[in-house]
């Protein structure tokens, strides 16, 4: 019943481009039904708590119930108890941080003011076995109750948002990736950690979602105008838990097709890359890294197909993309 398994370190390989992969993206649509039970196991007296102290070193056996969840709530802070949870002489519950701020330790509930508060390890074991599946859809991870919420914010699912002006959709990474492609026709293209990808960049198309090979991780590449005809190119991991250390390295680059000399001129950026709950909502300029393409460096598409000769420039872009190492799953 543990929730995914760690995520693999990149291996590092040749800086080579990349022109195609047989492997195509795969998206959630933003329709998709999932499974939104939560389970909890447990409560005091229960089977777990005799389990827990009669046979500490049995194998563990898990049970599927259901529980009041006012049960597990501190009644002071209406938080979820988390050890050491303390109860009085007349059986009233707190936890340890409440208690640390009472006068004296005492209990207020009490009516003469004299009860004091003692380790609960019964509820500590009930506190510590209680897990249930994270609420963000998609996520099938079983966590501790107490810390749902902060593995609810840092979860690979948490729910972004569209930032398509007039658009109001809310949905996991990968839905909203599905989302982008079959509502707003943001062009989807997969991507090998480790090894560069090249991808011709339309100036006149400023969104591109990426989707990593191996787990489908969103990236979202924004371009946009400098002035002076000067193009910045940037990207964001599409992942709510932006305050999070970075999880991937990033180097994007451009060469000088016409270089006059025998050497290939480049401008290229290395970084950490970014996250957002919200990807696109700033242009890329906005973004505290960005690659900055002069306009000479910039490439003729072929011509728009709409009679008039008009060619668009691209961005003859080189992308690569490293999981920082090491790192789990097991750390959202």
């Amino acid at each position: 019943m543990q929730g995914a398994a760690a995520e693999g370190r990149s291996r590092a390989s040749p800086d080579q481009a990349d022109e195609g992969s047989a492997k195509k993206p795969r998206l959630d649509m933003p329709d998709a039904r999932v499974k939104q039970e939560l389970v909890a196991g447990g409560g005091e007296g229960s089977p777990i708590v005799a389990a827990a102290a009669a046979a500490p070193y049995s194998l563990r056996e898990e049970l599927a119930v259901r529980i009041d969840k006012r049960l597990l709530h501190c009644h002071l802070c209406t938080l979820p108890f988390k050890p050491p949870v303390f109860q009085c002489k007349a059986g009233h519950l707190a936890c340890g941080v409440c208690v640390a701020q009472l006068p004296c330790g005492q209990c207020k509930a009490c009516v003469d003011g004299g009860g004091f508060f003692d380790p609960c390890p019964a509820l500590d074991a009930v506190v510590s076995s209680t897990r249930i599946e994270c609420p963000n859809p998609g996520c099938t991870r079983y966590v501790t109750y107490h810390e749902v919420a902060d593995h609810q914010t840092a979860c690979p699912h948490a729910p972004c948002r569209c930032t398509e002006p007039g658009c109001g959709y809310v949905g996991a990474p990968q839905a909203l990736a599905g989302h982008l492609h079959t509502v707003h026709s943001v062009p989807v293209r997969a991507l090998q950690y480790g090894k560069a990808s090249q991808l011709r960049l339309p100036v006149s198309t400023p969104r591109l979602v990426l989707l990593g090979d191996d787990d489908n991780r969103v990236f979202l590449l924004t371009v946009g105008a400098l002035g002076a005809g000067v193009t910045a190119v940037s990207v964001v991991c599409a992942r709510a838990s932006a305050a999070t250390r970075p999880r991937f390295a990033c180097k994007m680059w451009v060469n000088l097709v016409a270089a006059s000399c025998g050497k290939e001129d480049m401008v290229l950026v290395d970084m950490h890359m970014r996250s957002s709950s919200s990807p696109g909502a700033v242009v890329a300029a906005g973004e505290p890294t960005f690659l900055v393409v002069p306009p000479m460096y910039l490439v003729p598409a072929a011509a728009a197909g709409d009679g008039d000769g008009a060619a668009s420039m691209e961005v003859p872009l080189h992308i690569r993309i490293d999981k920082l190492s090491p790192w789990s799953d097991a750390l959202v």
